[in-house]
């Protein structure tokens, strides 16, 4: 099943430089072992923003959940989630 999702970070000014350098490691790690399962196949950044737009290709709503929740930066993180299904007009 495919989703587009869109994630807002929003990290606490207040959370030590330390402390958000490890996350955001850990983040990219994981995020980057998720595409190249194919899990995660597409990921673009938002100009100007501290955000991004991704396609997830996973078997389930609760797949995604999991995958999402396990996000090292989810505590920071605004998230919308579209369910999305073939166009009848796509070629591909």
């Amino acid at each position: 099943m495919l989703y587009l999702v869109h994630m807002i970070v929003n990290i606490p000014e207040t959370l030590a430089p330390e402390v958000a350098a490890r996350i955001k490691a850990e983040e990219k790690a994981y995020s980057q072992g998720l595409q190249q399962s194919g899990k995660w196949p597409h990921l673009w950044r938002v100009v100007g923003e501290y955000a991004n737009y991704s396609i997830f290709d996973v078997a389930s709503n609760d797949e995604l959940h999991t995958v999402l929740s396990n996000l090292p930066l989810f505590p920071f993180m605004k998230i919308t989630v579209t369910p999305l299904a073939k166009h009848p007009s796509s070629i591909v």
